[in-house]
């Protein structure tokens, strides 16, 4: 049997995402993808997040996430893969950092 390699990547995503429903999306689409994580705004206007599952699934959300909801406008997004997966499962919206 073949183990399907577990990725996780550490996001912060920059421009209009806040105030656009950006977390409650990002909740709704890693749920749909099956990975587990959290999201949460910060203070200084980004969204942080945090995405663990398959590396297809994990590599579309990020993908997926340059885009957003409806409203919101992305800038940059500032991607790390280097931290080691945590074994996170569900997602959950954070409060604010």
């Amino acid at each position: 049997m073949r183990r399907i390699p577990i990725k996780r990547a550490h996001v912060y995503i920059s421009g209009r995402v806040q105030g656009v429903f950006f977390r409650s999306w990002t909740a709704e689409q890693a749920r749909r993808l099956g990975l587990g994580g959290w999201v949460r705004n910060c203070h200084d206007g980004r969204v942080e997040a945090v995405f663990e599952g398959p590396a297809a699934s994990v590599d579309l959300m990020v993908k997926s996430s340059h885009e957003g909801p409806a409203h919101a406008r992305v800038d940059t997004i500032l991607d790390d893969y280097s931290e080691p997966p945590e074994g996170l499962t569900g997602f959950q919206v954070r409060p604010s950092a």
